[in-house]
């Protein structure tokens, strides 16, 4: 475990001999609130490295060795959002090796399997749910953090190569370079929506008052536990207790019997706060248009699905790779307008129909 300057320096000259660099990181989503990155890992030619960004390591330096280079990951959405949302950092190029299987047609694209089917490698999945922030980490964690990355140059060697024989290197080039660029957009919260919970809207606007002053004190209380807000109350209990306290009923009794009496006041004191919220500074109800397309546009979605999904037949890929079903709904309302958001090598399979 990296967890001084001078191993650092190490690490970083490690990085810039390689020809090639492989990376995972692992959080405490499962155990802190908010998350933070705990540790960094990476594979280069010889040499595999853990390094603790816990430890207060000036990274920067590091950081500058990456950007320059063609990174290996695989399933790279969550590292990429924890790099950018940790320090900034973006990469300029990567390869993933979860895309790639995808891009192939592989129904079962885990890292654990293409590591067995391409490398003959059977991986332990036991401590991917562990406390990642503990220090010490045991030699079993230390073991399977490695072997998130040692393997990922050789499976994605095999994976590149059948790309290519298939022809489909560009979009894989193309997928991971759309990837970055999502992973990067970090928008601010819509505060109006982050409370609002799937099965929300069958709230009156005064239990979604009473429901919104609830997620606010579980946030905040998560926050001075350090543990994620289910472990406070869960979804399902702060919609129930809405639901009753809208009608002024006995909610009291859908409280959990272990919460702490510290906690059920709070909760009884937040909800009787929510209750007594003048009617003109309730939240509104959102209303949900349901969109009919005419039938010249429901003609354009079927022919646009078919073409996908024969496009996909013969590719043997997910028709969703090519396009969503969202996405063509788009498409067949206006064409000219939404094809931009589809990739060049989805447009070209799509097409645009008669």
């Amino acid at each position: 475990m990296i967890t001084d300057e001078t191993r650092l320096k190490g690490v970083i000259s490690a990085i810039n001999e390689s020809p090639w660099v492989a990376v995972d990181t692992e959080a405490d989503s499962l155990h802190a609130y908010p998350e933070k990155l705990c540790l960094m890992q990476f594979s280069v030619l010889g040499a595999d490295f853990l390094v603790d960004t816990l430890a207060g390591l000036d990274l920067s330096e590091l950081l500058r060795t990456l950007q320059s280079r063609e990174i290996i990951f695989h399933g790279a959405d969550y590292d990429l959002r924890m790099l950018r949302k940790t320090f900034n950092f973006a990469p300029s190029a990567i390869f993933d090796t979860m895309t790639a299987a995808r891009l192939l047609g592989y129904t079962q694209f885990g890292l654990g399997h293409l590591v067995e089917k391409h490398l003959g490698v059977k991986l332990e999945k036991g401590p991917q749910k562990m406390n990642w922030a503990r220090r010490p980490l045991t030699a079993r964690m230390e073991e399977y953090a490695r072997n998130d990355t040692r393997h990922l140059k050789p499976l994605s060697d095999n994976l590149r190569h059948q790309l290519q024989e298939k022809g489909r290197l560009s979009w894989q080039k193309e997928t991971s370079d759309q990837l970055i660029i999502d992973c990067a957009d970090m928008p601010a919260p819509n505060k109006d929506l982050q409370w609002r919970l799937k099965g929300s809207d069958r709230l009156d606007p005064r239990g979604l008052a009473i429901l919104r002053e609830l997620w606010k004190w579980r946030e905040k209380e998560a926050v001075a536990a350090n543990k994620p807000p289910f472990f406070v109350l869960n979804h399902d209990v702060l919609l129930r207790l809405a639901h009753e306290a809208e009608r002024i009923k006995n909610f009291e009794k859908l409280l959990p019997p272990k919460m702490s009496p510290r906690r059920k006041e709070a909760i009884i004191n937040v909800i009787g706060h929510a209750q007594n919220i003048p009617d003109t500074e309730l939240p509104k109800k959102r209303i949900h248009v349901l969109y009919q397309p005419t039938l010249v546009e429901q003609k354009r979605f079927n022919a646009l699905r078919q073409i996908r999904d024969k496009r996909a037949a013969e590719l043997q890929i997910d028709p969703t790779l090519i396009a969503s079903r969202s996405m063509l709904v788009l498409l067949s309302q206006d064409w000219e307008k939404y094809k931009c958001d589809l990739m060049r090598w989805q447009r070209e399979l799509l097409m645009e129909p008669a």
